[in-house]
């Protein structure tokens, strides 16, 4: 059996932070998403992280925030999400790019979200019931549509990201002679149309996206997974407990890993 050395570097290897295993191409970049399931933008937990698996010179060294990103290879997020990947802000209200295998386990807890959230006050309301009439719609429609200030918008959409009832993307816009990048929201059900309905709760859920991110990051400090994602009403105390006992979940020296 694996000891904690053992998965370190076993950990090294498989998120591409070990010298040598650097992402190289975005095609790389794409293998390893599909590899891991899950992938955070920066490093900031045991969640695998594509910029730290890039391995590369930050584009100005000593800077923070956009500065500390890879200096060439930073545009593969944003070109990953282009390629029909979801980005997500369940990540504690940061960015998470998922496969659709993963995007399949987040399914039952978004689509709660939503129904939970439309019913906490008419303004969520307002906001999902548009689009799911109008469909993903632009920043501005949306302000100009709802009559909503920048601020606003900005206040309403935070919570209903970080849910995951709705989802951002990227989107490029005519400007005069250039192009300007907005955001376009969608509702998870829009962004994510493929719904199992396979009858699984979302405390349900939750159980098998922390045994997706543990298989994905190979190791994590016990207490570290309760603080992964944004819906800790769904958390119940028992749950590594469970999946430890279930056979899902194993714990090496104050850290736990896949079992089986």
């Amino acid at each position: 059996m694996e000891t904690l050395a053992d998965l370190r570097a076993r950990r090294a290897v498989e998120c591409r932070l070990a010298p040598g295993q650097e992402l190289r191409s975005l095609a790389d970049a794409a293998g390893f998403l599909e590899d891991r399931g899950l992938l955070t933008r920066t490093p900031d937990c045991a969640l695998p992280s594509l910029y730290e698996a890039c391995q590369e010179e930050p584009y100005q060294p000593g800077g923070h925030g956009f500065a500390g990103w890879p200096a060439t290879k930073w545009p593969w997020f944003g070109e990953l999400a282009g390629q029909g990947y979801l980005v997500t802000a369940i990540h504690r209200g940061k960015n998470l790019l998922i496969t659709d295998a993963v995007a399949g386990l987040i399914d039952p807890i978004a689509r709660a979200e939503t129904a939970r959230l439309r019913a906490t006050g008419p303004a969520p309301a307002r906001l999902l019931d548009h689009l799911a009439a109008a469909g993903p719609s632009s920043l501005d429609d949306l302000r100009t549509e709802l009559g909503l200030s920048r601020a606003e918008l900005r206040s309403l959409r935070a919570s209903l990201e970080r849910s995951g009832a709705v989802i951002a993307r990227s989107v490029e816009v005519a400007s005069g002679e250039g192009h300007l990048h907005t955001s376009e929201l969608a509702r998870w059900d829009q962004a994510y149309p493929d719904s199992r309905d396979s009858g699984t709760t979302p405390g349900q859920a939750l159980a098998d996206l922390v045994v997706a991110g543990i298989r994905a990051a190979v190791l994590a400090p016990e207490p570290e997974p309760r603080k992964w994602f944004a819906w800790p009403w769904y958390w119940r105390p028992t749950l590594i407990d469970d999946l430890v006992r279930a056979g899902r979940l194993r714990r090496v020296d104050g850290h736990i890993c896949a079992g089986g």
